[in-house]
């Protein structure tokens, strides 16, 4: 069996060749970006991030019977040419929603101590109330904020109750922060979800928060909506064209990071683990492995206010003053990404 790995996707490196007997004998590790139709031409399995797209130009006249993406998100395979070719894959959703999490809590948090903007009874719109968006409208809860939450898909299925229009986040919200999957088509098309229009509709000047799929949010139309004043700050972890992101709206960003919002080291190894697991059931071979992300340097948080203490666990403006210096290595920023952890790794003493 031979197997083709991303070569930044972390913990599986020497796991994937120790799983016993049905060990695949030929592993081969190489960069997201340099998957070509060549490589993975005799190949029976994939195992891959956002950075592989995998279509009939990449898989077309392959051997590949399986594809893992160590990520949520999967708009990057070709899902209608899988069923097509019988190729099974799979996704890791909810892998890294506590990272998320953790990216929007400390954003929120620099918000109120370097922009002065006051969180509490402050009305924030969540717009994609899955893995992510729920835990983001506790954390916002529990920061004293009015939660409003936007999902079509979830109020068509379960009923209206609980869920409000986008017209209404438009209307009250002071933060919009956008967590859905990126769809571009269809009656729940999310593609420019936030285009022109949208901002010239806004009633309040809002933060706009997005760290769901760059595509999302039209990113010429956001630049515009900061220039002339329509929303308050931006804070973009995701963006159209990456790599090459525009940069007059890196530069306008409050804070602006290399796609690594879902990037912490509890977060990967969740992939991780899901990836493996699945190619494991896949191939009906027994998951012998464990995967264990590594403990801090500092597990002990001593700070006068617990806000403190949730910055020093994360500090995306260290993110932001890299990607800002250094454009042109957003895809190293990226890959070579520092394992942060997550609340759970840290014991807080606040006094």
């Amino acid at each position: 069996m031979r197997v083709i790995i991303d070569n930044k996707i972390p913990f599986i490196n020497g796991i994937i060749e120790s799983l016993g007997e049905e060990t695949p004998n030929e592993v081969i590790y190489v960069p997201g970006m340099k998957f070509t139709p060549e490589i993975v031409r005799d190949a029976d399995a994939l195992i891959i991030r956002t950075r592989t797209h995998c279509n009939r130009e990449l898989l077309e006249g392959s051997k590949v019977r399986f594809i893992a993406t160590a990520t949520i998100g999967f708009d990057h395979i070709d899902t209608d040419y899988c069923r097509e070719a019988g190729i099974s894959w799979t996704n890791a959703p909810g892998c890294n929603s506590g990272s998320v999490e953790q990216y929007i809590h400390s954003t929120l948090l620099l918000l109120e101590k370097v922009k002065g903007f006051v969180l509490k009874d402050k009305c924030i719109g969540v717009i994609g109330i899955g893995n992510v968006g729920s835990k983001v409208c506790r954390v916002a809860q529990e920061l004293g904020m009015r939660v409003l939450k936007n999902d079509p898909p979830r109020a068509d299925k379960e009923g209206k109750e609980g869920f409000t229009d986008l017209e209404t986040i438009t209307r009250e919200c002071d933060v919009i922060t956008f967590h859905t999957p990126l769809n571009k088509e269809g009656k729940y098309k999310t593609y420019h979800l936030a285009d022109r229009y949208f901002f010239d509709s806004l009633k309040k000047r809002p933060v706009v928060i997005n760290t769901s799929r760059g595509e999302v949010i039209e990113n010429n139309a956001l630049l515009s909506a900061l220039n002339n004043q329509l929303i308050n700050e931006a804070v973009i972890d995701v963006w159209e064209n990456e790599p090459d992101i525009n940069l007059d709206l890196l530069n306008k960003v409050f804070i602006g990071t290399p796609h690594i919002a879902g990037y912490s080291a509890d977060g990967k190894a969740n992939a991780t683990r899901m990836s493996l697991e699945s190619f494991c059931r896949f191939f009906g071979i027994s998951p012998n492995f464990e995967i264990n992300p590594p403990v801090p340097e500092i597990t002990e948080i001593i700070t006068p206010t617990e806000s403190d203490a949730y910055l020093q666990t994360y500090d995306p403006r260290k993110d932001s003053e890299a990607l800002k210096r250094h454009p042109e290595l957003f895809e190293q920023l990226r890959g070579d990404y520092p394992l942060r952890r997550e609340r759970n790794a840290f014991t807080f003493r606040i006094g």
